[in-house]
């Protein structure tokens, strides 16, 4: 396959005319995916969310052990339900001049629990029921009741008040206080920026097709790679002399969820049956590369609040066939099941691998693959029986009630495939009521066991991440979270 591989890139680069082009002082980042929305109000695609991380800065951001710390700002608890906080003596400045204050601060968090907001961020903050601005770096937030993971919930950008009087157009025109200002988006899918520290140039482009992106890294058209590439692509850059691969482990959750509001998928039997079908080494081992780590719950087992007792379900064909048989299906009348992703190459590989794997236990899956705005718009609205995807560059345990609680069903959260079990709720809530973060881990850890039991959610595993750069390219380092941060430190040498 690599050496097919090889010849294929070759005759392609000599169909270009040429395989390098002349160097210049802009790093070129290519993205599977581009960024559907730069108001961190809004976005909630994984490439909108790491570029929004350079173009704003964050009241709260984490640390390695993903417990939160000081930004912008520092605080205290000054009772169970009201925290200060203090914009930090360094005050950040949006990237028109502006010096960012507490009112932009409380415009932001504002407009999110606006009644007419439709931010999908909402949910964990509907707890705030009054924010109080005391000076220009001063500002206290009161809460309905008591919850030690708050000052995780104030990570979203901040944006400058007038601009959200005037109703800006931050998802097309970004103005924030970050690392990095918003230079241009010229057309679809090449979006340009500037770090602040040197005047260094970055741009981003969109390229889907992944044979097309490592074409583009050889001839120099891009500078870097990160992510979203087959492992005979990975193979094959690793043999280049002029190209640097660096992998890293990863905290992002691959998972098949599930339509709970209309058969078959409502059966627990046939959710157990695939999920018993599936062979998610092999996957890993031939598909990513050996590039992931099998996962058991939504939470890494060395997160805080993970669990690391948990297992992921057995690969085991047989056991997954007496389910099957004992929900009502056999060869003459098999499940039929339909199975929706997006076109990205390695996804549309993976799911074919597990249509395959499926069929194998008598399971008629049908694949559909959509343009990442068609399907994710489909997720999003129910429209599926069962789906992949991924979350990305999740922090707190939040997301428990975000995507599983009963009352969280779009738009007010992302419960997606409408579980509705009340010992999930029950201990989602136990959890949240908890006095220490001790407290709320052990409860979440139940969470997850009962998720594991009822299966919303067939976990699959943590994806490493990995980065491949041009010679020339230094300081880019990857973040367990696949965060773009990296480009703060970067550097583009000309090469003699």
């Amino acid at each position: 396959m690599t050496r097919m591989l090889t010849g294929l890139l070759l005759v392609l680069c000599l169909q270009l005319a040429s395989c390098t082009r002349p160097p210049d002082s802009i790093i070129r980042f290519g993205l599977a995916s581009a960024p559907a929305n730069l108001d961190p109000r809004y976005a909630t695609d994984a490439t909108s969310a790491r570029i929004n991380r350079l173009l704003y800065r964050r009241l709260v951001d984490f640390d390695e052990h993903v417990r939160p710390v000081p930004a912008l700002a520092d605080w205290q608890q000054l009772a169970p339900t009201q925290y200060r906080f203090r914009l930090r003596p360094q005050r950040a400045r949006f990237h028109d001049g502006t010096l960012l204050t507490t009112a932009d601060v409380a415009a932001t968090y504002r407009s999110i629990l606006d009644a007419g907001s439709t931010s999908p961020h909402a949910t964990p903050l509907r707890l705030i029921t009054r924010i109080e601005v005391l000076d220009a770096t001063t500002l206290d937030f009161h809460l309905s009741r008591p919850d030690p993971l708050f000052p995780g919930y104030l990570v979203i950008g901040i944006l400058p008040a007038a601009g959200i009087a005037a109703g800006m157009p931050f998802h097309q025109q970004p103005l924030g206080s970050g690392p990095f200002r918003f230079l241009g988006w010229p057309e679809p899918g090449r979006l340009q920026l500037q770090r602040l520290t040197d005047g260094q140039q970055v741009e981003f482009l969109h390229v889907g097709d992944p044979t097309v992106r490592v074409l583009k890294l050889l001839r120099g058209e891009v500078d870097l790679l990160q992510n979203d590439l087959p492992a005979e692509l990975l193979t094959y850059l690793e043999e280049q002399p002029d190209i640097d691969v660096t992998h890293g482990p990863g905290s992002n959750f691959a998972y098949i969820g599930f339509n709970l509001a209309s058969p078959p998928t409502t059966d627990i039997r046939v959710r157990r049956a695939i999920a018993h079908a599936i062979d998610r080494d092999a996957i890993m081992q031939y598909i990513l590369g050996g590039a992931a780590r099998p996962a058991a719950a939504l939470l890494p087992p060395d997160h805080w609040a993970g669990n690391p007792a948990l297992h992921p379900p057995s690969h085991d064909p047989l056991l997954a066939r007496q389910l099957l048989q004992a929900a009502g299906y056999a060869a003459a009348h098999p499940l039929q099941l339909g199975y929706k992703t997006s076109t990205d190459p390695v996804r549309v590989r993976i799911a074919t691998v597990i249509q395959q794997q499926l069929a194998g236990v008598g399971i008629d899956m049908r694949l559909s693959s959509y343009d990442w705005g068609t399907f994710f718009g489909d997720i999003k609205a129910g429209r599926f029986q069962m789906y992949s995807l991924a979350w990305v560059g999740i922090k707190t345990p939040d997301i428990f009630r975000y995507a599983f609680h009963s009352t969280s069903l779009p738009p007010e959260g992302a419960n997606r495939g409408q579980l509705a079990d009340a010992a999930v709720d029950r201990l989602i809530e136990a959890a949240e009521q908890g006095a220490t973060l001790e407290e709320q881990a052990k409860y979440y850890r139940q969470v997850q066991a009962q998720l594991l039991e009822t299966l919303p959610y067939i976990p699959l595993w943590y994806e490493d991440h990995v980065v491949a750069t041009r010679q020339g390219i230094s300081g880019y380092r990857l973040a367990p979270d696949g965060n773009y941060d990296g480009l703060l430190q970067v550097q583009k040498h000309t090469l003699n």
